[in-house]
């Protein structure tokens, strides 16, 4: 059982654009409203392929009942904790490049008590879970430090956990020593306040946020794949996308396939990779099925240093 934990959940509508002009009247090909946020997404990614999840979900205004009914449509198994303020709505604009332009809202504040009976939902919900996932960004007025009292509330209770956030909640999350996180590339530069243009860089990086505090570190690189470090072994893996149609929700897919797979070595990071993927060939941010995953095209290489990574990766 994995339980996540979303504090800034969203509706997401994705619009397909044949190209992003500025200024310009934008007809649109197709459009998708799909539940998100970081930590519902790895519950989807979970359920399509019949892995048991729990999302703990505050929803919060119309557009908040509107993203209950989307992942009780999907069959999510969840536990709902009703907010003052309204969720968020997110847009992305995807060209058939697969270039993807999202505007996100900031979502709304959650009080000290708020906060409190979400944490408590995770405990009530966890049971005999082998991992809590605490991802996404932070509301407005919540606290830097909230995922690193989470991290350390449920290590009391003897829960793995799992964070994926960026920013100043990353740094503080890694002082609670959190067993895995999984930063992208962009993260890992922020975090450690250096370029990464080479998978050398990647490599010192995610050791630095070893070093910091954090057990296990799987960093996604874009197109170039992701490196993942753990104990003393570095591995590294690729897989290709023949038709990009959206990014939306590739990481998330990628921490799902990783825990899914037992969270450990390199077997783990091929289905990582595999997952993630599936879900840029796919249209929105829907979550890859069975059907949709392709272990056969990954590839795990011994990590060159002095590999240059792709500029926007």
């Amino acid at each position: 059982m994995i339980v996540t934990l979303t504090l800034n959940p969203s509706l997401d509508r994705t619009i397909d654009i044949g190209s992003l002009d500025r200024g310009a009247v934008i007809r649109s090909a197709a459009t998708h409203l799909d539940p998100g946020g970081k930590g519902v997404n790895v519950s989807r990614a979970l359920l399509a392929n019949a892995v048991r999840s729990r999302a703990v979900v505050p929803y919060g205004g119309e557009e908040g009942r509107r993203l209950i009914s989307l992942l009780t449509a999907e069959g999510i198994d969840m536990v709902t904790v009703p907010v003052a303020g309204p969720t968020r709505s997110n847009v992305a604009l995807a060209e058939p490049d697969g270039t993807v332009t999202k505007i996100n809202e900031p979502g709304t504040a959650l009080s000290p008590a708020e906060l409190d009976a979400l944490a408590e939902a995770v405990l009530g919900a966890a049971g005999s879970a082998d991992w809590v996932v605490a991802s996404g960004s932070l509301p407005p007025e919540v606290p830097a430090d909230v995922y690193a009292r989470l991290c350390r509330r449920f290590a009391r209770a003897g829960i793995l956990v799992a964070v994926d956030t960026s920013g100043p909640a990353l740094r503080e999350a890694l002082e609670a020593g959190p067993a895995l996180v999984k930063p992208n590339r962009e993260e890992l530069a922020e975090a450690t306040g250096r370029a990464i243009t080479t998978l050398g860089d990647a490599i010192e990086a995610a050791s630095t946020l070893r070093s910091r505090g954090a057990g296990t570190v799987l960093a996604s690189l874009g197109p170039d794949g992701a490196v993942l470090l753990e104990g003393d072994q570095v591995w590294y893996g690729e897989g290709p996308v023949a038709e990009p149609r959206s990014t939306v929700g590739a990481g998330d897919a990628m921490l799902a396939g990783f825990l899914a797979a037992g969270a450990r070595g390199e077997a783990a990071l091929v289905e990582a990779l595999a997952w993630a993927t599936a879900a840029v060939g796919l249209p929105g941010s829907r979550m890859p099925g069975p059907a949709d995953i392709r272990r056969d095209h990954v590839r795990t290489f011994t990590a060159d240093p002095a590999l240059p990574l792709r500029s926007g990766g």
